[in-house]
């Protein structure tokens, strides 16, 4: 399949092809070539940390009346699942990935948390190719517009407040984990808990771990009264 067109949405030309190619590789595709193709997840897990920084260092020079914990839940509505995917759906990804037959006809390419995985893999692979002022480029395309929205700083993320609460008490710490994991690879659904001092205090569930861990953080603050 030839990407010029999504190149020229991104606005980057890779020297090296496989990196895009690799960033729009689903692992049920992968699966369905017996694991001869790579699929994107390392490359996911790349670009949520070069994500991260990215949109950190913008806000942190460009918002400087906020204080720390308003900038990590700006930061958090920026990058969270549904406005990736919304960045993703401009760039029209969902004609370019590669999924197996049953993710597909399952509407795999319109689903939240496969777009949202495969903006991050095109952000890390513009850094791997181009380095970190290309990837700069290509998420403050993004990232500066939203911030410009006025709902955008009012949109909740309960990780962020549970973990503000949770801090009130040195001695206390939270952890997040994976309890059940269900269904096929194109239709799985996830159920998170979240341990206060190993303690379950919330349970959630969702299409991906971080709607799962969204969800499981939620009822925590519902059960703590906040």
């Amino acid at each position: 399949m030839m990407f010029e067109q999504l190149e020229k949405d991104i606005g980057y030309k890779f020297s090296n092809k496989k990196y895009l190619h690799i960033a729009l590789t689903h692992s049920s595709y992968s699966n369905e070539c017996n694991n001869k193709i790579k699929n994107y997840e390392r490359l996911e897990f790349l670009g949520d940390s070069v994500l991260g920084i990215i949109t950190s260092d913008y806000i942190f020079r460009n918002c400087p009346e906020l204080p720390e914990g308003k900038l990590s839940k700006l930061r958090a509505s920026l990058v969270c699942e549904r406005t990736l995917c919304e960045f993703s759906k401009n760039l029209h990804v969902d004609k370019y990935i590669k999924l197996s037959r049953g993710e597909r006809r399952s509407g795999g390419d319109k689903r939240a948390s496969i777009l949202a995985d495969v903006f991050e893999s095109i952000t890390a692979a513009i850094y791997l190719d181009g380095g970190m002022e290309n990837a700069k480029k290509f998420v403050l395309k993004f990232i500066i517009p939203e911030i410009k929205k006025p709902t955008i700083r009012n949109t909740r993320d309960y990780k962020t407040d549970l973990q503000e609460i949770v801090q009130k008490n040195p001695e206390d710490y939270i952890e997040y984990v994976l309890a059940d994991e269900k269904g096929p690879d194109h239709n799985k659904v996830f159920t998170v808990e979240v341990l206060l001092d190993n303690n379950v205090v919330g349970k959630g569930t969702g299409k991906s771990k971080k709607e799962a861990e969204q969800q499981a953080a939620k009822e925590a603050l519902s059960l703590m009264g906040y």
